[in-house]
C-alpha cells in the first residue's frame, strides 16, 4: 500500500541499513560500541586486517567525520585492535594470580563455581563444549542446568531398543514384560501427531537424561553437579508447549540460591524452531530479577554470560568474551556432543539446517575463529563466543 506505516521494534529493524550500518546514511554520534562495529564492517567489506585500514577507507565509506574526530585511522585501528584482543582468554573462568584489568572475566575468587543452563540435555556440549571443558581442566566446580526433558525429540524406536534392552536383563520380571507389551501396542498403532502417553514421554525423557549424564561424565563434570529441572512449561507432549508460570521461574530460583554460582552460563541463542531457548532464557531473567530485588548477597558477585551455538552465533562486533579451542579439544567437544546418541544421524526437530549438530557446532567455531584472523587476531582452529548480561 502506498501509505503503510512499519511499527517494529529494535531487533525486527536490525538489517535496515539505518541500524546496522548508520554510516552509511547520515552522520553518527559515534560511541565505542558503533566504532568498533564499523571498523569491524570495513574490514570485513574490504577484506583487510583491522591494522590495514586507511584514512581513505574509511572516508569513501561514511565515516569521515569518524577520522576527523578521533583523529587518524591509525588510531581508530588501535582502539579496535585492543578491543577485540582483549575479547580472547584461554581462561573461562578468570585467570588467577593475573592482571585481570584487561581480561573478560575476573581472577578472583578461584575456583570459582560455575552455572551452565542448557535449554535441552544436549545445548550445553553443543553451543559451548570448549569452554565447557575448559572450565573442568582449570579446576572450577562446574554445575549443568538441563532445564527441560527434551522428549519430544526422541523417536519412538528408541524407546523400543531400550526396553528391549530392560526385557532381556530381566526377563523374569512379569511386570515390566507387561509394561513393554503396553509401550509396543501403543506405538504400532500410534497415528500421526498423537501425543505419546505419559509412560512413554517419561521413558523418552530418561533415554536423554542417561545421555546427558554421559555426556557429563566425559567431560568431567560431576554427576551429582547435573541438575534436571525438567521444567513444566515444556511437558505437554507437543510441540506447542504452555507459557512458562511462576512454577517454572520458582525451580529456577531456588536451584541459583542452591549453587550460589560466581558464573552463569545461558542460550542467548533465539531462533530455535520452537521456542524453548527464548523460554528458558525468559525464565531464567526473571529468577534473575527476583534475586537483584531480594538484594541477595551472591548475586553482586556473578557474571552472566550467554552463548549461542546450533541456531545461530553472535556477531564478532557483539562478543565480549571468546574462547579459544585447539584441533584436540575440538575433538573433544565433537565427543561429548556424539553421547547424545538419539540426536545423531537424523535430529527430530533439525529445523532449516539439516545438517547434525556436531557438524553446525563445528564450521560455527571454525567461521568464528576464521573471522578473527581476517581481521588480524592470532589464528586459531576454532572459538566460542560469549555476551555479558548485566542485570545489576
Amino acid at each position: 500500500h502506498d501509505a503503510c506505516d512499519f511499527i517494529i521494534d529494535h531487533a525486527a529493524a536490525s538489517s535496515l541499513t539505518r541500524i546496522s550500518t548508520p554510516w552509511l546514511v547520515s552522520e553518527c554520534d559515534w560511541n565505542d560500541k558503533l566504532i568498533k562495529g564499523a571498523s569491524i564492517w570495513l574490514s570485513e567489506k574490504l577484506n583487510k586486517a583491522i591494522l590495514k585500514l586507511t584514512n581513505e577507507d574509511y572516508n569513501e565509506h561514511g565515516m569521515g567525520n569518524l577520522v576527523a574526530e578521533i583523529g587518524s585511522a591509525e588510531h581508530i585501528n588501535l582502539i579496535v585492535f585492543n578491543q577485540l584482543q582483549r575479547t580472547i582468554t584461554g581462561w573461562p573462568g578468570g585467570k588467577p594470580n593475573a592482571d585481570d584489568s584487561q581480561r573478560p572475566e575476573r581472577k578472583d575468587p578461584y575456583p570459582k563455581t560455575s552455572l551452565i543452563f542448557s535449554p535441552h540435555p544436549d545445548d550445553d556440549v553443543i553451543s559451548m563444549g570448549g569452554t565447557l571443558l575448559r572450565l573442568v581442566d582449570q579446576g572450577h566446580e562446574v554445575h549443568v542446568a538441563y532445564q527441560t526433558s527434551g522428549n519430544i525429540a526422541v523417536f519412538d524406536d528408541e524407546v523400543i531398543r531400550f526396553l528391549d534392552f530392560a526385557k532381556d536383563i530381566q526377563k523374569d520380571n512379569s511386570a515390566l514384560l507387561e509394561q513393554f507389551k503396553k509401550v509396543r501396542e501403543f506405538i504400532d498403532n500410534k497415528k500421526p501427531g498423537q501425543v505419546d502417553s505419559p509412560e512413554i514421554q517419561n521413558f523418552k525423557g530418561l533415554i536423554r537424561k542417561g545421555e546427558a549424564l554421559a555426556a557429563c561424565r566425559y567431560c568431567g563434570v560431576k554427576e551429582k553437579n547435573a541438575h534436571f529441572q525438567n521444567l513444566p512449561f515444556y511437558e505437554t507432549g507437543t510441540v506447542k508447549k504452555k507459557p512458562y508460570s511462576e512454577e517454572d521461574v520458582q525451580i529456577t530460583y531456588d536451584l541459583l540460591n542452591k549453587v550460589k554460582p560466581h558464573q552463569i552460563f545461558a542460550a542467548g541463542d533465539l531462533s530455535d524452531p520452537h521456542g524453548t531457548h527464548r523460554v528458558c532464557l525468559q525464565i531464567i531473567y526473571s529468577a534473575l530479577d527476583r534475586l537483584v530485588e531480594e538484594k541477595a548477597e551472591w548475586i553482586n558477585d556473578c557474571y552472566v554470560w550467554l552463548y549461542r551455538g546450533a541456531w545461530q552465533e553472535w556477531d564478532i562486533a557483539d562478543m565480549e568474551m571468546t574462547i579459544p579451542i585447539g584441533p584436540m579439544d575440538m575433538e573433544r567437544k565433537k565427543s561429548a556432543i556424539f553421547k547424545h546418541q538419539s540426536q545423531k544421524d537424523s535430529a527430530m526437530f533439525p529445523g532449516n539446517d539439516q545438517r547434525e549438530f556436531w557438524q553446525r557446532a563445528e564450521q560455527r567455531n571454525t567461521e568464528t575463529a576464521e573471522k578473527y584472523n581476517a581481521l588480524g587476531m592470532a589464528e586459531y582452529e576454532a572459538m566460542e563466543g560469549f555476551v555479558r548480561y548485566k542485570f545489576n
